[in-house]
């Protein structure tokens, strides 16, 4: 083995890792060796025989953990895009020694005895903040419990954290092996050749993504083929194998109530969104209540108008495809003909970039002397007016080893304390082309993804714990979803939507339909959304004497029960292969995308009474909410910022329910 890459910071610019230097077999060592510092670093403060202050406790804790910070962030991101037996077998043994880890940080009686004893007085605000934010913790893990109460607490964190381990992995496996494959080009009719192409370099296999939608649906012309696509789909850890994840879901569901129950909440859902700006699951049923019945409405009647087109009873695999020819015969808009003008890279350059730099004053220069974890990714350079900021990297195509979805993460987060520059990722599944065209939906998750990567390069704190994205879940995705509104603006799309060999840009006529058809489907995509949320809500509701004998019963229970059980638009996610709740960080938290939005629609108004695409606007955004993080309270920020508190009207107005209300 070569020497550890982990145990100084990396000289690579912005602390980006030496990633060719790293091995799989230098991770269990430099997990072990950064929990080793960590704790030793800990116990050098509860040691500290001067009284307790914020500089010898609180910011100490800040600065721990350099070695855990830089293996953690390598190896996460291999895990998510470029996993293997080996990072799979690692991972697996590491996750519980990281929770077990974490408790013992978080449950050491001498730190939690000197948190305790910490004055707030005299500190500035983010210090303060970041005070209470280590005190909070520290109680909801269970700092105030007594030893037995802890001894169960540990076992139940490290088993919670296996088997939302266990669940990714079956979940990457479940998929892979679920590709349909097709032997007779013939049917795959419909398709563009590009997409084809796609097809046959990967094996003439259709592969899925993680949605229970699957793209080709909208343009496959064989019926059973889309069929076949949809079961695939929606049996994905349901069909009794080596991924079958059912009892990985009802033993998650029952130790994250019981843990909930120790912590002193009636269930997992109380516990987790306590901290949200949400603040209560009562506030968050009010919102879903307003919404469902009218979605649900909408929805319904779209189902009887594609029956109407189809000429029988539309099913789950049907609703894709004739909302494709209902759209075109509506709005004469088909959307692979749009496909033609969404070339990746001059999205990425002339629209993603584009608007940043519009309304940030960013640069983006690619580089190629830095290692990369895989041969697709990309490394740019981001600055502004007063000089670097960061690195930005791309990971956009889709492969058999990485985890289907998108996300953003960080090699390093910004931090005035640590002295450090954001390194910060987005990560994505196109299916490559020659050349990669896009539909609408993965120009709008491009622009998605890059808004949680301005909220990381962005960031101007002092502290790593309120860097970037450090905010609570339901607020999370307010400036990623702010910055969707940037992919239909008028001078955005006139920069970036041009055909891919004559360079025409998007016909006029093409852009008025196209925002015609803005609201066509909304009824069937909330509702999608929505029964996916009250899905997360209903399973992490249950108390630790709620027992669950049959997954997809409850689970059509659950969707009964809230109204939402239409048989055109089955969940976004059910819950075999519902990633973000049983293997992520979203559990009782998927409703933060809605909730987020009412932030998002109320801010898009605010920038078109203000003026829309200006440098004004920008910086009035990143200096106010961009910038901080969780430095400031999200939503006296927010409300700083908007002048008021946030309005429902322009979300339900944006999705075509205002008039249903």
């Amino acid at each position: 083995m070569t020497a550890d890459p982990f145990r100084a910071p990396s000289p690579l610019p912005h602390g980006y890792p030496e990633l060719d230097a790293i091995r799989e077999e230098h991770f269990l060592p430099a997990f072990e060796a950064g929990m080793a510092q960590q704790r030793a670093e800990v116990d050098a403060i509860t040691a500290d025989p001067a009284p307790p202050t914020f500089d010898n406790t609180v910011v100490a804790l800040e600065r721990s953990g350099a070695v855990l910070r830089r293996v953690s962030a390598v190896f996460s991101t291999l895990v998510g895009s470029c996993s293997t037996p080996g990072i799979r077998e690692i991972e697996a043994e590491v996750a519980p020694r990281l929770a077990a880890h974490a408790d013992a940080i978080s449950l050491d009686p001498a730190l939690f005895a000197r948190l305790e004893t910490i004055s707030p007085d005299r500190l500035d605000e983010e210090s303060r903040r970041l005070l209470e934010r280590r005190h909070r913790d520290a109680v909801r893990a269970g700092a105030r419990l007594g030893a037995d109460e802890q001894q169960r607490l540990r076992a139940l964190n490290a088993e919670i954290s296996t088997l939302s381990t266990e669940f990714g992995s079956r979940l990457l496996a479940g998929a892979n092996a679920a590709a349909v494959r097709v032997d007779d080009p013939a049917r795959l009719d419909g398709l563009s050749p590009d997409a084809v192409a796609a097809v046959a370099a990967r094996g003439d296999r259709l592969s899925l993504v993680l949605p229970t939608g699957q793209p080709a649906m909208a343009s496959l012309t064989d019926r059973a083929l889309r069929e076949e696509l949809h079961t695939a789909s929606v049996t994905r850890g349901a069909l009794g194998d080596e991924n079958d994840t059912r009892e990985i879901v009802r033993r998650l569901v029952a130790l994250r109530a019981e843990r909930a129950a120790l912590l002193g909440h009636p269930h997992h859902a109380s516990w987790v969104v306590e901290v949200g700006t949400a603040g209560t699951v009562e506030a968050i049923d009010a919102m879903l209540g307003e919404l469902v019945p009218v979605a649900v409405e909408n929805a319904r009647a779209e189902a009887a108008d594609l029956a109407a087109l189809a000429g029988h009873d539309i099913e789950p695999w049907d609703r894709a495809f004739y909302a494709e020819r209902l759209r075109k015969e509506r709005y004469d808009l088909d959307a692979a003909a749009l496909r033609p003008y969404l070339e990746l890279e001059r999205v990425l350059h002339d629209g993603v970039f584009f608007a940043a730099h519009r309304l940030y004053g960013l640069t983006f220069t690619e580089r190629h002397d830095l290692p990369l974890h895989h041969p697709d990714v990309r490394v740019f350079d981001v600055a502004d007016e007063d000089g670097p900021l960061g690195l930005f990297v791309a990971d956009l195509f889709a492969r058999d080893a990485k985890r289907g979805g998108a996300w953003m993460n960080s090699f390093v987060v910004q931090s005035h304390l640590l002295g450090t520059r954001p390194v910060v990722l987005n990560t994505l599944n196109i299916a490559r082309g020659v050349p990669t065209l896009l539909t609408i939906d993965e120009v709008r998750t491009l622009f998605h993804e890059f808004g949680h990567a301005l909220h990381g390069l962005l960031s101007d704190v002092r502290y790593p714990t309120f860097s970037g994205t450090g905010v609570p879940r339901d607020f999370v995705e307010y400036p990623s979803q702010v910055n969707e509104m940037w992919l239909d603006d008028p001078e955005v799309l006139r920069n970036y939507a041009r055909h891919h060999v004559t360079g025409e840009p998007l016909p006029a006529e093409l852009v008025e339909r196209l925002h015609a058809a803005r609201r066509f489907g909304e009824g069937f995509a909330t509702t999608e959304y929505l029964a996916a949320t009250l899905l997360d809500l209903a399973w992490h509701r249950l108390g630790p004497d709620d027992a669950v004998d049959d997954v997809q019963a409850f689970e059509a229970d659950a969707l009964r029960a809230a109204g939402v059980d239409v048989p055109s638009a089955p969940p976004r996610y059910r819950s075999t292969y519902f990633n973000h709740v049983f293997g992520g960080g979203y559990s009782a938290g998927y409703y933060s995308y809605i909730w987020s939005e009412v932030l998002d629609a109320d801010t898009v108004d605010w920038f078109a009474e203000n003026g829309g695409l200006t440098r004004a606007n920008g910086d009035a955004f990143r200096r106010a909410l961009l910038s901080r993080g969780g430095a400031v309270d999200p939503m006296e920020a927010y409300r700083a910022f908007r002048g008021r508190d946030p309005e429902l009207r322009p979300l339900l107005e944006r999705r075509g329910l205002a008039g249903h209300r």
